[in-house]
């Protein structure tokens, strides 16, 4: 039997259609699709790993995952073949061999996410961003931000009853971008919790509304309570938009 090779591949895709990005039995999957897809390129039955797990009818601007193969291929054969087995929301823009200890979601450095907010009703924009109705402030929302900055737990931001081992998060980056027609949020991490960025913008909105201020966000954080933060956003407006990785996971 051949050696087993391991490949990273980075794709993109539109969630609108599924019910997140881990696989399950009673609802359609991104890693469902992309397995079955790899499975009928090769022939056998191929498991992936992703970079993280998006909710569903999130999107990706850009996601890793890994898989493993005893065969060795071009990234033109394979790009060709495998986009054109994937359904037209999902597309795969690169694969390349790493080495065989190499992780899509335990060796990525930072993870980004960017979430969209519409003031006006744009149909380009349907199940891409969140319609707002609201009057916000965004200067306010601005200062509110600038107190997630470091390393600190966020259990408060984190869907109930998640089981992890730590709610400490390192954020290096968060700030609010004003657009032709509203607004963008930007937030980078080492890692981020279950429906943390959208527990984190629905209570910067609050903010936004003159329901919350910057004194009230750090007693959110303080006191560890789901029920004081914000409602979450909805889902469409948010994106993966980045995932980085350093040469250590090259073959």
């Amino acid at each position: 039997m051949n050696e087993s090779l391991r490949y990273f591949v980075e794709l993109s895709y539109d969630g609108s259609n599924y019910h997140g990005w881990q696989k399950q039995t009673n609802a359609i999957s991104v890693q469902e699709e992309l397995e079955k897809a790899l499975s009928t390129l090769f022939r056998q039955p191929i498991g992936i790993m992703g970079s993280g797990r998006t909710d569903a009818g999130v999107h990706a601007l850009q996601q890793f995952a890994h898989f493993d193969l005893d065969i060795e291929f071009t990234s033109e054969y394979f790009l060709k073949r495998i986009n054109g087995l994937l359904p037209p929301d999902i597309a795969i823009f690169d694969v390349f061999q790493v080495n065989e200890k190499a992780h899509a979601r335990f060796n990525a450095t930072f993870r980004r996410y960017e979430y969209h907010i519409t003031f006006r009703k744009d149909p380009f924009m349907t199940g891409k961003a969140w319609h707002c109705y609201y009057d916000l402030d965004l200067e306010a929302m601005s200062k509110a931000a600038s107190l997630l900055l470091g390393k600190q737990d966020f259990e408060c931001f984190s869907r109930r009853k998640t089981n992890v081992k730590t709610f400490i998060c390192e954020i290096n980056n968060a700030y609010w971008e004003q657009t032709s027609n509203g607004l963008v949020f930007h937030i980078q991490a080492n890692r981020f919790l279950r429906g943390m960025v959208r527990a984190i913008v629905g209570t910067l909105v609050k903010v936004g509304r003159g329901h919350l201020d910057s004194a009230g966000v750090t007693d959110i954080i303080v006191n560890k309570d789901r029920n004081l933060a914000g409602t979450s956003a909805p889902p469409q407006g948010l994106f993966l938009s980045k995932v980085n990785y350093t040469d250590q996971i090259n073959k």
